[in-house]
């Protein structure tokens, strides 16, 4: 769901390697020879997470911010993002929306005056913290250094264990692959309270993930406006029926993650039959509408629609609101619907639903479970040699179509049982 103006993650990568290995290091220098001691204590003023990317990472960092808020109080909590992630921080309404400095991250150029400018702001501000929730960038660790913040806490490369990003926190932890994100994040708020001395040793039970209650509330006219899209792109036919969605993500952004589109069609052929009077809906970005619309034509149904492409982001929330069962990859939508009562079917391959499922006792995460996978973590920098992702296509349709009926029998109990085909 990245935005036409953004800078291609391939080049950030290319540049948070070539640019941030040396620029960290000269900065790892230059804090050898001018820093300070921290100040003991936890933080008693302004706290700032630095999260530039990964719009559903940032769902995950709903306990962290939470505890954050209730250490320093809700105005002295600030968050520094990419300007296309921001809107989910407006959504949560955890913290002031004046509280967000976005970044521009379209051209190299632009991206970095809009950085230098937000540094600007931040350094200004005077930070008495600020918690890196990258995992082991080099951009985000220069730039959390360059905040000025007192205390700054970070995932640093014990042993070798991550990639090299210098030495620029003040509170240096350990990645724990073996914790949910969720309760990482929540752990680095925990640990600018410890003795940067004492760590990465931290004996504090990590902290359990807040249970979402369906934070997401959109106003009376947001649920109209969708409500007439879906009436508008449905002919009427998808009025007042109970709408399944298929998040395809048939576009080549993230091969690794996907499930072969012609699955997504025998799912929806199935679903249309087992469930008369539902609709199904393909969703996706602008970039994925074609693709939709050729799902569509080979599911053959006057019960399927597309909507990719048709609505905004926070269209897209309301969408959920109205929904009963969403399937989709592992990828931002399956965070962004955990903060709605939609049911969810999320597909995990590349990575694991031990650290990146939506933590809602409305998903279900499918995961084969194989010997390769997880292939993509925090310490190769989310990439992978994979070329064939045979850990997504051992996921089958069979057992999608059972997952996303029984999560419909759960969320219109009232329907009756749903009969579930036997595999075939």
């Amino acid at each position: 769901m990245t935005t036409s103006g953004t800078l291609p993650t391939t080049k950030l990568q290319f540049v948070d390697r070539w640019v941030g290995i040396p620029t960290c290091f000269l900065f790892t220098l230059a804090r050898k020879i001018f820093g300070r001691r921290p100040p003991e204590g936890p933080p008693t003023g302004k706290v700032l997470f630095v999260k530039l990317a990964e719009q559903g990472s940032t769902v995950l960092a709903y306990t962290a911010i939470r505890r954050a808020v209730q250490t320093v109080g809700r105005e002295n909590v600030f968050f520094v993002v990419f300007a296309e992630n921001r809107f989910i921080l407006d959504l949560l309404d955890l913290i002031p929306k004046e509280n967000v400095f976005a970044i521009d991250a379209g051209k190299f150029g632009t991206l970095l005056a809009s950085a230098l400018q937000t540094l600007r702001r931040i350094r200004a501000a005077r930070f008495d913290a600020a918690v890196d929730l990258e995992f082991f960038a080099r951009s985000s660790a220069a730039f959390t250094f360059l905040t000025g913040a007192r205390r700054r806490a970070g995932f640093h490369t014990f042993y070798g264990e991550g990639p090299y990003r210098g030495d620029l926190m003040t509170h240096r932890l350990l990645y724990n692959p073996y914790l949910h994100t969720s309760q990482i994040f929540a752990s680095m708020v925990e640990a600018l309270a410890a003795d940067p001395r004492q760590l990465p040793t931290f004996g504090v039970q990590p902290p359990v993930p807040d249970e979402d209650e369906s934070a997401f509330r959109p106003r009376p006219e947001e649920t109209e406006a969708v409500r007439e899209i879906i009436a508008r792109e449905s002919a009427g036919r998808a009025t007042g029926t109970p709408l399944i969605l298929l998040n395809a993500n048939a576009s080549d952004l993230l091969p690794l993650r996907r499930w072969e589109p012609t699955r997504y069609v025998e799912l929806a052929r199935r679903l249309l039959v087992e469930l008369p009077d539902a609709c199904v809906l393909m969703t996706g970005a602008p970039s994925e509408a074609a693709a939709a619309e050729k799902l569509v034509a080979q599911i053959g149904s006057e019960r399927c629609f597309s909507l990719a492409g048709k609505t905004s982001l926070r269209q897209l929330l309301v969408l959920y609101t109205l929904a009963e069962v969403l399937v989709t990859n592992d990828s931002g939508p399956a965070h962004f619907a955990s903060l709605t009562p939609v049911h969810v079917v999320t597909l995990f391959g590349p990575e694991t639903p031990r650290l990146f499922g939506a933590r809602t006792n409305r998903n279900v995460a499918l995961y084969a479970g194989v010997a390769c996978s997880p292939c993509v973590n925090a310490y190769n920098n989310r990439q992978s040699p994979c070329r064939n992702n045979v850990c997504m296509q051992q996921i089958t349709v069979d057992q999608v179509f059972a997952a996303a009926c029984e999560s419909y029998r759960k969320r219109l109990p009232a329907t009756g049982a749903v009969p579930v085909l036997p595999p075939r």
